[in-house]
């Protein structure tokens, strides 16, 4: 397994990173299965969060009796120093370890500085000093903001969405933690599941010697696939620039990244797959999206209060009712066209 240098951290991690989020919606005894598999195919950097409901315990779980060979990043929600330090203990009770290796401050609306009357960078500084954590990381989806982050040196690390379809300016943030020597953690490799040829976005990632993929993995079939990229990595040759250049003209622009902080919807509508329906529909088996249960779904979007809660919150400054409406008559159409 080839390893790469996690920018001031120092330390030494596998190229292909875990990401814990699907394992929450699977049982103990395959997520175990799982994990155990990857630590075993030489797989060291695993991420998870708080928020990520049963992901933590699951790792503590699977990879208890091996901690000291493999880093574990998690994330806070907090926003004061004592929400963080009742969040950390959480953290540390659910992965069963007396330390951190990474905790990131999760996507965080504001730049976390020291002495600031919110205490919550401080309880980062002073929890490291107790070595509860070891490192203080950040994840963003606000491109200016992690700009503004990766330069203000408080962080040893930034997560941050980057693909195939990542534009020049987001590529830019690649270079400028290169360049202050912070540890660069990719997430949404697979643009929240839009990508659907995974070895496009290895090859792409790959060509980054600071960039540390997190991999979102729910089945062993997906551990396997990267772990065969990893034994014979696939070259980034004109073949898969073509898909890359396809996948751009097909998803660029005004498309639900699927980053959730949208939610919750008073409306109860489930945005991420909702805004996204159009595309899904065209880059997966649409035959899954026609069922009863999802045109239920969809018809929450009928229920829009247009209190415009989820267009304030997304990142990318989507129009998001507008973006719902668009894909719920397009869906109404194509369920008439195929059902």
């Amino acid at each position: 397994m080839e390893k790469t240098r996690l920018g001031k951290t120092n330390l030494e991690v596998s190229r292909t990173g875990f990401g814990a989020i699907p394992i929450q919606r699977i049982t103990d005894e395959e997520s175990t299965a799982i994990l155990r598999k990857a630590f075993e195919a030489g797989v060291t950097y695993y991420d998870t969060a708080r928020g990520y409901t049963t992901s933590e315990s699951k790792i503590g779980k699977a990879l208890g009796d091996v901690r000291e060979k493999v880093i574990i990043a998690t994330k806070t929600h907090a926003k004061t120093g004592e929400e963080f330090d009742k969040s950390l203990a959480v953290s540390l009770a659910e992965l069963g370890s007396d330390y951190i290796d990474i905790f990131q401050f999760h996507n965080p609306p504001f730049l976390p500085r020291p002495d600031e009357e919110n205490g919550l960078y401080d309880a980062a500084l002073r929890a490291k000093a107790e070595g509860k954590i070891r490192h203080i990381g950040v994840t963003s989806h606000r491109l200016p903001l992690a700009r503004e982050m990766v330069e203000s040196g408080l962080f040893d690390t930034m997560q941050f969405p980057m693909s195939p379809l990542a534009t020049p300016e987001e590529i830019e943030l690649v270079e400028l933690c290169k360049k202050h020597d912070v540890g660069y953690v990719a997430m949404k490799g697979l643009a929240g599941g839009l990508i659907t040829n995974a070895k496009t976005s290895f090859a792409f990632l790959r060509r980054f010697q600071n960039v540390v993929p997190i991999w979102g993995i729910q089945f062993m079939w997906q551990l396997d696939e990267f772990l065969s990229y990893e034994k014979n990595p696939p070259a980034f040759d004109d073949e898969i620039k073509a898909i890359i250049a396809k996948d751009k003209a097909e998803l660029s622009g005004n498309f639900c990244r699927a980053c959730g902080y949208c939610l919750p919807c008073p409306s109860k509508i489930n945005i991420p797959t909702s805004a996204r329906m159009r595309l899904l529909l065209g880059r997966t088996e649409w035959n899954k999206l026609i069922i009863a249960e999802m045109q239920a779904e969809m018809a929450r979007i009928d229920n829009c209060l247009n209190c415009r809660h989820c267009a304030d919150r997304c990142p990318y400054n989507i129009d998001t009712p507008q973006l719902l409406k668009e894909n719920l008559d397009y869906y109404k159409h194509f369920v008439a066209k195929n059902a």
